[in-house]
């Protein structure tokens, strides 16, 4: 039996407490399984008084994370602290350069500096674990990196914040405003006090720009995703999806394209007899497109103590036999620059809920405008014909959907601008891409 594999802990949280109790939960299997012990010997946190329902007597306690990583009696460094630069970062780098595996849950930390640390650990003969960054417990990053090694990839696209998820779910199920369910989501401690990082898209693109490194070689570069949030998201659009067969979820979605490597954060309509469409609540999924297998979905909890945790673990678990991967599944200088977001070239087909002034011709003068932009309808959805409307008054706006097939999202833009100049739309127009199979 090989040596105990001592690990130090930075950031006690609910992440990290729940990995000190799962080691030791677990510690006979996976001293089986992996051929050595492994235990933590060291931890680090910012108050030593909290009471965090787990035993650290005997274990060295550090005050300061980076003495940690610099002195610690510790063969692997667990960063969970979070954040992209102060303490996390001090101490990843300190780790790396006394040659020390660094395990972390940090994404924000990866897409802000990971090519950098992935070269710094490549000089200095060690490597980064980050299967907790992304996905929670859905073990995507060993997927890309490893089990798909045999494939080549086209797209990737997934369900990878679970309050976003869970509003949009709550909006659907329960018919109730965004506002109320973001409230419900921060009462049951789903999303932060100040959630703009989750429903603004900003956490779902710190996780796709690692996903587009590991499936397409791309520099990680979080500048490079083109981000839309849930927050203009109405009940009206729910029941138009629901009506035409869709489900709106907030994806990621990082493409190869004959223009380059495409990665785009926006509120999307899926199919709903999709796989993803499927996925409620609080819950992360993520849609693989690959040559040799074909579709596969990975479907699972997105965060949590344990969950997260067990990502963690499954980092130390591969360090203890001896499994040491390159970062990003190759060496650093091997990866190219990412390219910039350029979504007036996407193509796709199109939701368009807009209000349009009830005035003889206005119909056939906005589909003109998309016929100027060769933009087909698949389908035109008054949702309140005049005959329906009692008391309505002619000239008062009317709610119109339209569904297109696919077009260029420039295309889609200049007509409805030049329609809003012709006078016949009330309002800014809400413009929804469509994600078929």
């Amino acid at each position: 039996m090989a040596d105990v594999l001592r690990i130090g802990i930075a950031g006690l949280g609910t992440v990290g407490t729940s990995a000190v109790r799962l080691l030791r939960r677990h510690a006979d299997r996976m001293r089986k399984s992996c051929g050595r012990p492994i235990e933590v010997t060291a931890v680090s946190a910012r108050n030593r008084n909290r009471d965090r329902h787990i035993d650290l007597e005997g274990l060295a306690w550090y005050d300061d994370p980076v003495k940690l990583a610099a002195e610690g009696d510790i063969d692997v460094f667990v960063e969970l602290i979070g954040g992209a630069d102060g303490a996390a970062k001090a101490c990843v780098e300190q780790a790396i350069d006394r040659g020390l595996p660094v395990v972390t849950a940090n994404k924000a930390l990866l897409a802000k500096h990971g090519m950098a640390l992935a070269a710094q650990a490549e000089a200095a003969g060690t490597t980064i674990g980050y299967e907790a960054a992304v996905a929670g417990g859905i073990p995507l990053i060993k997927t890309l990196r490893e089990a798909l090694a045999g494939n080549e990839i086209s797209r990737v696209y997934g369900i990878l914040n679970g309050t976003c998820n869970y509003i949009l779910s709550q909006m659907e199920t329960e018919g109730l405003p965004f506002d109320a369910c973001l409230a419900e989501a921060q009462r049951l401690g789903y999303a932060e006090a100040d959630p703009t990082f989750d429903i603004g898209g900003f956490d779902v693109a710190h996780k796709l720009t690692i996903i587009a490194a590991l499936a397409f070689g791309v520099e990680v570069n979080p500048d490079c995703v083109h981000i839309e949030g849930i927050e203009s998201i109405t009940l009206a659009d729910l029941k138009a999806a629901d009506e035409l067969g869709y489900r709106i979820k907030l994806l990621g979605v990082a493409q190869r394209t004959p223009k380059g490597i495409e990665q785009r954060v926006h509120p999307t309509m899926v199919p709903k007899g999709s796989a993803i469409a499927q996925v409620m609540g609080v819950t992360n999924a993520a849609t693989i497109d690959a040559d040799a297998v074909g579709e596969l979905t990975l479907i699972g909890p997105g965060a949590g103590g344990d969950a997260t945790a067990s990502a963690v673990i499954s980092d130390i678990a591969d360090l203890a036999k001896g499994n040491r991967n390159a970062v990003f599944g190759k060496p650093a200088a091997d990866f190219v620059p990412a390219d910039a977001p350029a979504m007036q070239t996407h193509e796709g087909g199109y939701y368009v809920r807009l209000s349009l002034h009830d005035r003889p011709g206005a119909a056939a003068a906005i589909a003109a405008r998309l016929a100027e932009q060769n933009i087909s309808l698949e389908s035109i959805v008054q949702k309140a014909p005049r005959s329906e409307r009692s008391g309505s008054v002619i000239g008062n706006p009317v709610p119109v959907v339209l569904l297109t097939y696919a077009t260029s999202e420039a295309n889609i833009r200049a007509a409805l601008e030049t329609a809003i100049g012709d006078g016949y739309i009330a309002g800014k127009p809400q413009v929804i891409r469509i994600e078929r199979e």
